[in-house]
């Protein structure tokens, strides 16, 4: 794949997020703790779980690790 089209399914995949959830991504890429992210984004534990698991749910993989894998492939953190 060529870095022009590689650019593309960036901007094509970063459509499929919102900026919120783009920032629990790279929050779990900083290696960051569901309660430290919680506290940061002023949620809870138990909302930022549901959110990483729609976020696993959503691209087909089943840990915070494969999404942050997942995204950085695609150059969207």
């Amino acid at each position: 794949m060529t870095v022009a089209e590689n650019d593309a399914v960036g901007v094509m995949h970063r459509e499929v997020f919102d900026r919120d959830e783009l920032a629990l991504i790279s929050l779990f890429a900083q290696g960051l703790c569901i309660e430290t992210i919680a506290r940061r984004l002023e949620l809870s534990e138990r909302t930022i779980r549901r959110r990483s698991r729609a976020l696993c749910d959503r691209i087909g993989v089943t840990t915070t690790i494969q999404v942050v894998a997942w995204a950085a492939r695609r150059r969207l953190i």
